[in-house]
C-alpha cells in the first residue's frame, strides 16, 4: 500500500492556491510567512511541482496549482464533513428503511403503534417487518437492523436493551360455556386447549406447573401461530394460550373472552438488539427510543379485558 503523505498539508495548501501568495496564506492559517514559507517547500516536494512561481512583484499558480485548486477544494470538504458530528435529525424530511426482525406477537402488539408513530413523525420512513427465522444474531451486522424478542447470549458487536416482559392469558370464544368464568386450576387443566409452536411441541411449562398440582391437561391442537390459535378458539370449546396483550388486542377484532390462567407462570423477558455500526446513528436511536416509548406506554395501562382467576 502506498504511503499517504501528510495530510496536514492538505489546509496549507487550499490556503496558498486561494490566496496566491505566502503572506496571504500565512495569515489565513495564523503562522507567520516563514513557516508557511517552509511549508510550501515541503508541498512542492511532495505535489512534484512549483505551485506557486515569481509573476513581477507578486506570485503566479502554476497550470498544475490550477489544476489541483478544485480537488483540494473538495477533498478539503469532504474531510471536514466526514470529521464533524451528524446533523441534527430532521424526522420530517428522513427517508430511510428499516429492516425489523419480531414475531407475531410483537408485530401485532406494537407495530400498529410504531406504524402509527412513524406516519405522525417521520412518514418518508418505511418499516420493514421481517418474521423471526433462525435468530441468528450475525443477521444484524448486515441484513436485520432491529431485533426484537427473546434472545440468548449475543454477540460481542451486538448492543441490546431490555423492554420488558410479558404474560400469558387463555382466549375462548365469547358466546361460549366458560366465557365468563374464573378458571381454577382444576377447571383449567380439564378444558381442551390449543397451543401455538412452530416445532410441533406439544408440552410447555404450563404442563410443568400443572404437574406439581398433580394435573394434566389436554391438547386439542397445536397451531403455528397465535392468529391461527384465535382462529380454532373462535370455532371450538377450546382454550387457546396466547400473550396477554395479544389476546387484548385480538379481543378488540374478534368476538373472543380473555381469561387469566391460574397458574404461577414465569413472565417471558425480551429486548431489542442492534449492530455497533448504528448505535450512534440518529434515525435508528429514534426508532429504538421510539420502541420503548410504545412498550413503557403499554405497561402503564390496566390490563383491561381479561377476566381475573
Amino acid at each position: 500500500m502506498q504511503q499517504l503523505p501528510d495530510m496536514n498539508l492538505l489546509p496549507a495548501l487550499d490556503a496558498l492556491l486561494r490566496a496566491g501568495s505566502v503572506a496571504g496564506a500565512a495569515s489565513e492559517m495564523r503562522i507567520s510567512p516563514s513557516a508557511m514559507s517552509r511549508t510550501l517547500g515541503r508541498l512542492r516536494r511532495v505535489v512534484g511541482d512549483e505551485l506557486l512561481v515569481p509573476s513581477g512583484r507578486g506570485l503566479t499558480l502554476t497550470p498544475r496549482a490550477r489544476e489541483l485548486q478544485p480537488h483540494v477544494e473538495a477533498a478539503l470538504t469532504s474531510a471536514l464533513a466526514a470529521l464533524r458530528p451528524p446533523p441534527q435529525l430532521e424526522l420530517d424530511t428522513l427517508q430511510r428503511e428499516f429492516r425489523i426482525r419480531v414475531n407475531e406477537s410483537v408485530a401485532v402488539i406494537f407495530g400498529s403503534a410504531l406504524t402509527e408513530r412513524v406516519l405522525r413523525e417521520a412518514p418518508g420512513v418505511r418499516l420493514r417487518m421481517l418474521p423471526e427465522g433462525d435468530e441468528d444474531p450475525a443477521d444484524l451486522r448486515d441484513r436485520i437492523d432491529l431485533d426484537v424478542g427473546q434472545m440468548g447470549e449475543l454477540p460481542h458487536d451486538v448492543r441490546s436493551e431490555s423492554l420488558g416482559a410479558y404474560g400469558y392469558a387463555a382466549v375462548a370464544r365469547a358466546d361460549g360455556p366458560y366465557a365468563t368464568e374464573r378458571l381454577t386450576p382444576e377447571r383449567f387443566a380439564a378444558l381442551p386447549h390449543i397451543t401455538v409452536t412452530r416445532r410441533g411441541r406439544v408440552r410447555s411449562v404450563v404442563d410443568e406447573k400443572l404437574a406439581e398440582l398433580g394435573l394434566e391437561r389436554d391438547v386439542l391442537a397445536t397451531a403455528p401461530t397465535y392468529t391461527a390459535a384465535c382462529f380454532l378458539a373462535l370455532r371450538s370449546d377450546a382454550l387457546a394460550l396466547v400473550p396477554h396483550e395479544f389476546a387484548v388486542e385480538a379481543a378488540r377484532v374478534m368476538p373472543l373472552a380473555v381469561l387469566g390462567i391460574p397458574l404461577d407462570l414465569p413472565a417471558n423477558p425480551y429486548r431489542q438488539a442492534w449492530h455497533i455500526r448504528v448505535d450512534a446513528d440518529p434515525a435508528h436511536r429514534w426508532l429504538r427510543g421510539a420502541l420503548a416509548e410504545i412498550v413503557a406506554d403499554l405497561a402503564r395501562r390496566p390490563h383491561l379485558g381479561c377476566i381475573p382467576t
